[in-house]
């Protein structure tokens, strides 16, 4: 895993290194440290890092100017904001941050998104299904909804689609935990492929728009915000 550390102050630097190299001692890894935006927007655009822990209060450049020209350069990297001013997390909302972190760094809210982290990239879960006979397996990664059908289930993905016969509500409660919600009684859909919300429908990544039912419209809000925050680890 290569990881990068962005902040002014030398104090924190050194602190959040010393402690993810007391979590990450059994692990496959690489720290590097900026006190510079502009150096590590550099040093990221030769070589992506996986993990970056970004200050906020940067006097070069700010760190949400700076994880804007990260995630122009790559979707995948985690970007985790060190901040003592909860306000600026409706801010990371648009570079899908994984998670705010305050000075000083909690270790045990770090080992959650190491963990997080590590889950995501070496673990990534699979649905085994049996289509015309056939055992598939489909990444939780690809999948962007599924779709009751009478007593069929159809699973739209990134990569196509798959029919197979099967229980909606099964689903439902096997991908709990997955980042999935129920919008509808005929609708089970991914929180990380949704792209917007309108007032009664929710518009998903493949410009799929989806019906939410007037019960669940508040419980997605919830849900979605829940998940981009990253508390729902």
């Amino acid at each position: 895993m290569r990881i990068a550390i962005c902040d002014d102050e030398e104090i924190y630097r050194i602190e959040l290194k010393t402690l993810l190299d007391k979590l990450l001692i059994n692990a496959d890894y690489n720290i590097d440290t900026f006190d510079d935006g502009n150096r590590l927007s550099e040093s990221f655009k030769a070589l992506p890092y996986d993990l970056v822990f970004l200050d906020i209060e940067m006097p070069a450049v700010d760190g949400i100017t700076l994880a804007k020209k990260i995630r122009a350069v790559s979707e995948k990297v985690f970007i985790v904001f060190l901040t003592s001013h909860v306000e600026y997390a409706i801010e990371g909302y648009e570079v899908n941050a994984l998670r705010y972190l305050t000075k000083p760094v909690d270790i045990e809210k770090l080992k959650e998104v190491i963990r997080y982290v590590q889950e995501k990239q070496g673990n990534s879960r699979h649905l085994i299904i049996k289509e015309e006979g056939e055992e598939l397996l489909i990444e939780l990664n690809d999948i962007i909804y599924m779709e009751s059908m009478n007593q069929n289930v159809r699973i739209v993905t990134s990569k196509g689609e798959h029919v197979i016969r099967y229980n909606i509500g099964d689903f439902e409660d096997q991908l709990k935990n997955d980042g999935f919600f129920r919008i509808h009684r005929g609708y089970l859909i991914s929180l990380a492929k949704v792209k917007k919300l309108s007032k009664n429908d929710v518009i998903m990544e493949g410009d799929f728009v989806l019906p939410v039912s007037r019960s669940n419209v508040k419980a997605l809000k919830d849900a979605l915000y829940a998940y981009v925050e990253g508390l729902a680890f």
